[in-house]
């Protein structure tokens, strides 16, 4: 375990703090005055509820009828969806999905597109809402199709308790927007790269009491953003939380995760990044903690899934990492701590601390960094670095996870700590079946704002 010292962690502190959000996020009018000024019901602009039927149409007429005021209402049900909906310029509306919305379409595109529109708000009332992509349909035969949920150029906007399944592309992608909030989800999809949970790049976002299960982005900034903050996320069988990927031109400042729970990822925490331009600066990355992950944190500037940018690289600086635990599978092959920066484009003001990611075997843990300057873990100072030859790596002996320390110690690395976490990732040749929303999406933490599935079903039982 890595410790600094005490002017370090109060330095940490203090950059917490300045990494917050700039200014009130969410609708700038409640959902109960929305409704009070008009409700458009999709069963009134020629919505059925039927699997079978194309209720696009009818949800692009309802919001019409209400984008200048008032709450577009799918109820309780089930609606097929094979023409994608486009909801522009809307201004003080909601949508609020009550019903279970199935894909029936096959064309590229998204399926819900929310544009230039500011004081709205995307919930489920009750929690029971439900987007079904059946994306497996496309996934068998090595083929994507489309994303189900975009919001593009929104302001003052509410994303919340409902539940994204099985996109055939990207779950959710916040872009080019700002002064929002993202909360109360659940998506799952299927095991494979290319199936992103949330994508958000824009100013003033907060995204809290998320759960995502995929084999790509659990919850990741691109570029352009600042002031995003990310808490409490439950990345339950997932690529893992990221930045990126990052090229040309990137402009990433203060930016704040916490409370990340992260098991059989790929990463507890990635920059990625190969070539480019631009800056990522004032970034905190505190309690982290997860089991059975690949890489604990990983700075990546060679990244080889993406095409060399423009430009001598990507600068990171002042980067703060505390206050992580758990426990690696794949022992030597993966470092727990990796910070790889080009020579011409060293990473600086680094600090690493509090960090203690186990190989569930007992070896020793891997810590290696190069061209990364800073406090704490394989990190040096430049005069340090000027006399070496090659990166620095350092190692942290450690007991075996099963045999060599107490049961209690163990289970706060290896064993699971929620009790939704899935057993196995989902089958991207299936069907994904729609989940119900958790108590908790980070271990001991309650959700933000109420969850209002479990509001709900506490209502049904006080009535009875």
């Amino acid at each position: 375990m890595v410790r600094l010292s005490v002017s370090l962690v109060l330095a940490s502190l203090l950059h917490l703090g300045a990494a917050e959000l700039s200014g009130r996020t969410g609708p700038t009018t409640s959902r109960e005055a929305k409704i009070a000024t008009k409700v458009c019901n999709i069963l009134d602009h020629g919505g059925v509820a039927s699997r079978t039927a194309d209720n696009g149409p009818a949800i692009a007429a309802a919001w019409a009828a209400c984008q200048d005021g008032g709450e577009v209402y799918i109820p309780a049900g089930e609606y097929g969806l094979d023409t994608w909906v486009v909801l522009n310029k809307g201004q003080h509306v909601s949508l609020n999905i009550e019903g279970t919305i199935f894909r029936t379409g096959t064309t590229e595109g998204n399926m819900f597109l929310i544009r230039d529109s500011d004081d709205v708000e995307i919930y489920s009332s009750t929690g029971l809402g439900a987007i079904q992509g059946f994306g497996y349909e496309f996934h068998k035969d090595g083929k994507y199709g489309p994303r189900i949920m975009r919001l593009h150029n929104c302001t003052h906007f509410s994303v919340h308790d409902f539940v994204l399944v099985d996109s055939p592309a990207f779950h959710l992608t916040v872009e080019s927007s700002s002064d929002g909030e993202v909360y109360n989800l659940v998506i799952h999809g299927g095991n494979e790269g290319g199936l992103d949970g949330i994508d958000v790049w824009g100013s003033n976002i907060w995204i809290h009491d998320i759960e995502v299960s995929n084999k790509d982005e659990c919850v990741t900034v691109k570029s352009p953003a600042d002031h995003i903050l990310v808490e409490s996320v439950h990345c339950n069988w997932s690529g893992g939380c990221a930045m990126g990927s990052l090229s040309t031109g990137t402009n990433i400042s203060n930016i704040d995760y916490r409370n990340i729970y992260t098991h059989h990822s790929n990463q507890l925490y990635m920059f990625k990044s190969r070539g480019g331009s631009g800056t990522v600066s004032s970034v905190t990355l505190d309690n982290f903690i997860g089991h059975n992950n690949a890489y604990g944190f990983d700075v990546d500037t060679n990244w080889l899934r993406q095409s060399v940018g423009a430009g001598a690289g990507v600068s990171y600086a002042n980067i703060n990492v505390t206050n992580w635990k758990g426990s690696s599978r794949d022992d030597m092959q993966r470092a727990a701590v990796r910070v790889l920066c080009p020579a011409h484009v060293p990473c600086t003001n680094i600090e690493i601390h509090d960090v203690d990611i186990r190989n569930q075997n007992g070896s020793p843990a891997v810590h290696v960094c190069d061209h990364a300057f800073g406090a704490g873990s394989c990190l040096t100072n430049e005069l340090m670095e000027a006399n070496s030859e090659g990166p620095v790596t350092k190692t942290f002996p450690q007991t075996r996870l099963d045999t060599d320390i107490s049961t209690d110690a163990a289970a706060d690395f290896v064993q699971p700590m929620l009790p939704n976490e899935l057993r196995a990732p989902w089958d991207v040749s299936e069907p994904i079946p729609i989940p119900q929303m958790p108590a908790l999406f980070f271990p001991g933490i309650k959700p933000k704002s109420d969850v209002l599935a479990r509001a709900h079903l506490q209502s049904k039982e006080t009535s009875v």
